[in-house]
């Protein structure tokens, strides 16, 4: 066997733990996921795979330094980067996205340093608030953005807004669907000035404004996007726009004592509804 069929077949490996990763601990992104054109779909598992982990790391590993964890999978990135290989096959699926796609080490680095924030921030200011969601979601959709416009600058810069706008919407009503795991499991209250005593409709109906803001903000960055990834974005922003509307529903109580979910055979009912909309160009 050649040299080059063989790091195909590595190359092939690596992606594959991406897209096992991505199935393992998303329905909602994996299905998203399998709305986009094919192309696309390796690269995305990638990103995905390379959160993931970073997230795992200062949110689950409990026994272990978090902070030497962290501090060496941010190495080894860089390294993978450079080297543009890597024996951790998450790194290395993700080294080829960067590479092939230019994305840039600004965008990965803010992520990492968000990623730092989660190891000692328990309470945020809004600055930190903004810092943090800029690196957690933001820059995540401007990966993934690098992706859909392969090498498109201007089409980039015009959709960046958008897409930053539509990441921070997602990561906001995380934090919302989850209040009560990270408050009692992790001891992190992510929305500035949020006393968990004193969260009532209020507060709660201020938080959802803000995210109401930042999907009417992103929907508008959709519509121009690539065909092969519109649909799959729109799927994304569907389910999302789905659970928003069931969270604003339902009494601050509950949110601070259930995570509010979206049931599989609705998210699937949602995926038909937005391909049929899309079949009819109505997105």
């Amino acid at each position: 066997m050649s040299s080059s069929n063989s790091l195909d077949r590595y190359n092939l490996v690596c992606s594959k733990c991406s897209k096992l990763t991505t199935q393992q601990y998303s329905t909602s992104f994996t299905l998203g996921i399998r709305s986009l054109a094919k192309e696309y779909h390796y690269p995305i598992y990638a990103i995905y795979g390379f959160v993931r982990f970073a997230d795992e790391i200062v949110d689950t590993f409990d026994r272990t330094d978090k902070s030497e964890l962290l501090s060496k999978f941010k190495a080894d990135t860089y390294e993978a980067i450079e080297r543009k290989i890597s024996l951790n096959p998450i790194l290395h699926s993700f080294q080829e996205v960067v590479n092939k796609y230019h994305i840039e080490n600004e965008l990965i680095e803010t992520f990492l340093q968000s990623m730092e924030m989660d190891l000692d921030e328990k309470g945020y200011s809004q600055s930190l608030y903004e810092k943090y969601i800029l690196g957690s979601a933001e820059v995540v959709g401007l990966m993934c953005l690098r992706v859909f416009c392969n090498g498109n600058n201007e089409q980039f810069e015009r959709l960046k807004f958008p897409a930053m706008r539509l990441g921070s919407a997602f990561q906001k009503i995380n934090f919302l669907r989850d209040l009560n795991d990270d408050y009692n499991e992790l001891g992190r209250t992510y929305f500035p000035g949020l006393e968990m005593s004193e969260f009532n409709d209020k507060s709660k109906s201020d938080i959802e404004k803000d995210i109401e803001t930042d999907f009417k903000d992103g929907y508008l960055g959709i519509k121009s996007l690539p065909k092969g990834a519109r649909l799959g974005v729109y799927v994304a922003y569907v389910y999302y726009y789905a659970l928003f509307k069931k969270i604003k529903k339902t009494s601050p109580q509950i949110v601070l004592n259930e995570r509010v979910r979206i049931p599989n055979f609705y998210k699937y009912f949602l995926i038909l509804r937005s391909l049929f909309k899309h079949s009819l160009n109505l997105i």
